[in-house]
């Protein structure tokens, strides 16, 4: 089987330190190769995998600010599409762009969903005559669109080593975001009576600059900026605990998953796909406030971490996610 993977060009992949989008593509790349698929990856030109690599885009645009974005994502699209007679399926991780070219694409084009960014942008789903769709959680499905599956996303295990001593410290991780809840982190962890590590980019500056800087004093709230993937697993693995008070419908919650992956419970209350993830008294606890949260920290230590990772391991590894792409690319190939 051929297979062209369309991924996402904001960063590179797999990402230096942000980008969930291209760190999906790039582990979904890295397993179908190491399964015998025949995959070219189009990302960034300055990306690093096993897979064939393709683009047109010398770095990412979130990379290097004298790019266009818009501009980047339609030459990428239009490039990929190009080639795709030469594949037996497409699979975009690009968000809607490509299916509004979906005429151009000779072959299956099949779309993971990484989340909504807003109504707006259902159209050109509802329109796309032909196109196959994953959502990547049963919580982020659109009643306006039929699915060919739910497909969780996976991690690499080995880039996440099992973690059982860990410190007394909590950990904040994702995009410093009123969506995140970062300033309900402070405050759980300031009632629990701990030390928080934040680590994320900074999404909205004013947000920032409110809410959670004031509190960043190096001793109780340490922050550290963007994490990247030599230094995630250290993070997320000497905590306690996570804690992800969000605010919105997250679609997964790649952090969550990470964080279980070094055997670190989680604290979260129970939006979006959290009651997928989460085995609530197993892998951590959903709670509905700061309140209930300052409480289930001190349960959540409590917690076998061996028993978080085992349960990472069975549900969200890499593996796993490769296994159900491939189901999903042989049915779509029988069709």
């Amino acid at each position: 089987m051929k297979v062209a993977l369309l991924g996402a060009i904001a960063w590179r992949t797999p990402p230096r330190h942000y980008g969930p989008w291209e760190s999906i593509a790039g582990a979904l790349a890295e397993g179908l190769v190491a399964r015998g698929v025949d995959v070219t990856l189009f990302a960034t030109l300055d990306s690093v995998t096993s897979a064939k690599l393709d683009g047109v885009c010398a770095r990412g645009y979130a990379e290097d600010q004298t790019l266009d974005g818009r501009v980047c994502e339609a030459l990428h699209v239009a490039h990929a599409l190009s080639r795709s007679g030469e594949f037996d399926l497409v699979h975009s991780h690009l968000d809607w762009l490509p299916l509004a070219f979906i005429a151009h694409c000779r072959a299956p084009l099949l779309t993971t969903i990484h989340g909504f960014s807003g109504p707006a942008i259902l159209p050109a789903y509802v329109n796309a005559r032909g196109a196959h769709f994953v959502s990547i959680s049963d919580a982020d499905r659109a009643p306006e669109l039929s699915y060919a599956a739910t497909i969780h996303h996976g991690v690499d295990l080995q880039s996440l080593p099992f973690s059982d001593a860990p410190g007394q410290e909590l950990v904040s991780f994702g995009r410093i975001h009123p969506d995140k809840g970062t300033a309900d982190a402070i405050e759980i962890a300031r009632r629990a009576g701990r030390r928080l590590v934040i680590a994320g980019i900074v999404q909205d500056e004013r947000y920032f600059q409110e809410q959670v800087r004031p509190h960043v004093d190096g001793e109780r709230v340490t922050y550290l900026g963007s994490v990247g993937p030599l230094e995630r697993a250290r993070v997320l693995g000497s905590a306690a605990a996570l804690i992800h008070p969000i605010a919105f419908a997250e679609p997964f919650g790649l952090s969550v998953v990470e964080a279980m992956a070094c055997g670190t419970p989680v604290v979260a209350y129970p939006r979006g796909s959290m009651p997928e993830i989460i085995d609530p008294g197993v892998s951590g606890f959903l709670v509905d406030d700061i309140a209930s949260a300052t409480l289930a920290v001190e349960r959540a230590a409590k917690l076998d971490r061996r028993e978080v990772r085992r349960t990472a391991e069975r549900r969200f590894g890499a593996a796993r996610m490769v296994d159900d792409y491939l189901k999903l690319y042989q049915r779509l190939s029988a069709r």
